[in-house]
């Protein structure tokens, strides 16, 4: 695994002010959007994704805008590169003081016609990868005696959808993660909550394409479907999401935990 890494530069004014971040699947969509506005509230930062090219524009961004930046190549569904990235965090950064435990894949199909592989590749991805980088986190933030984390789950974590049983299933899990990590890191001052997003336009949109090949539907007429649900009668975009989770990142949350909060245009009232 190979880093990347910039000239250290001083701390800068910001929300995130001094604080040190490591944000998975920081190349596209939700994560990149969430590292540039970290990168905008002072904050300095590991990035991680499955590549390096993958991240040179989110961190060329992020340095744009006077952050301090390690890019990191790693598969969180590898435990061992796991522990390899937390711990160049640590040496590059000194410790680590937020976790945006974003990275995840998608995979569409009816629950009878889910293959097994397919089925586990979701869950060692958004469930067991998001354990590794959870735990790990922890681990380091527990002898610093303070952190915050900072699960990026889905409306899916909420409720059951059509033809995504597996994507579902390991979005639960995630939500059942974060309040079990909040109920017991809490007494050490540690924060660990969930952002549950709705429709947003990212590159997962795509991959609602297979909806249409199941349901013999237009991709456009699920698209249409989708943002009928939502009763803002829209998709959400990145930035609104990274908002939030520069809150929770914060010191302004430091009495919320074991939250897994919807964002997603009012679709799920729950």
């Amino acid at each position: 695994m190979t880093a990347i890494t910039s000239a250290a530069t001083p701390t800068r004014p910001g929300r995130l002010a001094g604080r040190r971040v490591l944000i998975t699947g920081a190349s596209r969509g939700i994560g990149q959007a969430i590292a540039l506005r970290y990168a905008e509230e002072g904050a300095s930062l590991c990035l991680a994704a499955t590549t390096l090219a993958g991240l040179a524009e989110t961190q060329a961004q992020a340095e744009a805008r006077g952050a301090r930046v390690l890019a990191q190549a790693v598969d969180v569904s590898d435990r061992s590169a796991v522990q390899r990235l937390v711990d160049a965090t640590v040496a590059g950064l000194g410790g680590i003081d937020v976790l945006v435990n974003n990275a995840g894949v998608y995979h569409a199909a009816s629950l009878l016609d889910t293959a097994p592989e397919d089925f586990d590749r979701v869950m060692q991805v958004n469930l067991y990868g998001a354990f590794h980088v959870l735990q790990l986190c922890l681990r380091q933030m527990r002898a610093q005696g303070a952190g915050k984390v900072v699960n990026i789950a889905s409306t899916a974590g909420k409720a059951g959808s059509m033809n995504q049983s597996a994507y579902n299933a390991s979005k639960h899990a995630l939500v059942g993660l974060t309040r079990c990590a909040a109920q017991e890191l809490g007494p050490l001052g540690i924060c660990v909550n969930a952002i549950c997003p709705g429709f947003v336009e990212t590159d997962m949109l795509q991959s609602f394409s297979a909806h249409a090949a199941i349901t013999g539907l237009s991709f456009e007429q699920i698209l249409a479907n989708g943002k009928a649900r939502v009763p803002l009668r829209r998709f959400l975009q990145p930035q609104e999401i990274a908002h939030l989770a520069v809150y929770l990142g914060s010191a302004e949350s430091d009495g919320m935990t074991g939250q897994s909060i919807l964002l997603d245009g009012g679709m799920l009232m729950v």
